[in-house]
């Protein structure tokens, strides 16, 4: 049981660095004498980690135009010089601080902890990033990087096609070196959306997201993403997104993606 002065908001605040040195003392002391909230703690740290490498580089971007305009106001006579700088800063600062939370908010449901029904996503992320965003967040996890195994496939095709509303089915890609791990269910901008995982004999990870919100898109080609240090193919096909997401070479990951492609088309 855990001592009192211990408690969950403690925990993810040790996770992020929020606590004096003297009370992550104390939680260190906890953490060695509890093994297996350790290994938890630790896959927190490793998702931290993931998203910081996937959204610190959103902060070195330019502001986009379209919100740099909003900070862009004629001069009025009758306020001051100092408050009309004050004016222009504060509107910079609001117009940056809205962009990022529209990028952030989609890495913060993605991440929410076992609650993916909850709610949707309020702004529409584009299928690469939320492939991405999920990649970076879920692969690291030791303990339970998927909601179902790949041992109950069965168990886990039919649940995930009953959310869906459609049949869906994890390729096969034992052939190319890669066995299924598992799938989970993730909120996608207008509804659920899948995940399936893979590994191969040295731990490199693969997963294969799946959306059925792409209803106006009839576009197959193959298209290349990047996130951070996640790589991503993916392609519209009807109603479906698909999308391959990796950290290894992207002339590997495009014949994986092939590979993909040509099972789901039944090729």
């Amino acid at each position: 049981m855990k001592p009192k002065s211990i408690n969950e908001n403690e925990l993810h605040a040790y996770v992020d660095r929020h606590l004096p040195e003297n009370e992550r003392q104390v939680v260190d002391c906890y953490l060695s004498e509890h093994p297996g909230e350790a290994e938890r703690i630790r896959d927190y740290q490793q998702q931290n980690l993931a998203l910081k490498a996937l959204f610190n580089p959103v902060l070195d971007e330019p502001l986009p135009e379209h919100l740099l305009s909003l900070a862009v106001a004629p001069p009025v006579e009758s306020i001051s010089p100092a408050r009309n700088a004050l004016f222009h800063w504060s509107l910079q600062r609001l117009a940056a601080g809205l962009f990022i939370a529209l990028v952030g908010g989609a890495a913060g449901w993605l991440a929410h902890d076992q609650r993916p029904q909850a709610e949707t996503v309020a702004s529409s992320v584009p299928l690469p990033r939320q492939a991405a965003i999920a990649h970076a967040v879920f692969t690291p996890d030791v303990r339970r990087p998927v909601e179902v195994s790949g041992q109950q496939e069965e168990q886990l095709v039919a649940w995930l096609s009953k959310r869906l509303g459609t049949p869906v089915k994890p390729p096969k890609l034992g052939a190319l070196g890669y066995e299924l791990v598992g799938g989970r269910l993730l909120p996608g901008n207008i509804g659920p959306v899948a995940q399936f995982m893979y590994q191969d004999s040295s731990g490199q990870r693969l997963t294969l997201f799946l959306s059925t919100e792409n209803t106006s898109n009839q576009n197959t080609a193959f298209r290349f993403a990047q996130e951070g240090q996640v790589k991503v193919f993916y392609w519209i096909d009807g109603k479906f997104g698909y999308a391959l997401s990796g950290t290894l070479d992207k002339g590997e990951l495009a014949r994986l993606a092939t590979a993909v492609y040509d099972q789901i088309e039944g090729k």
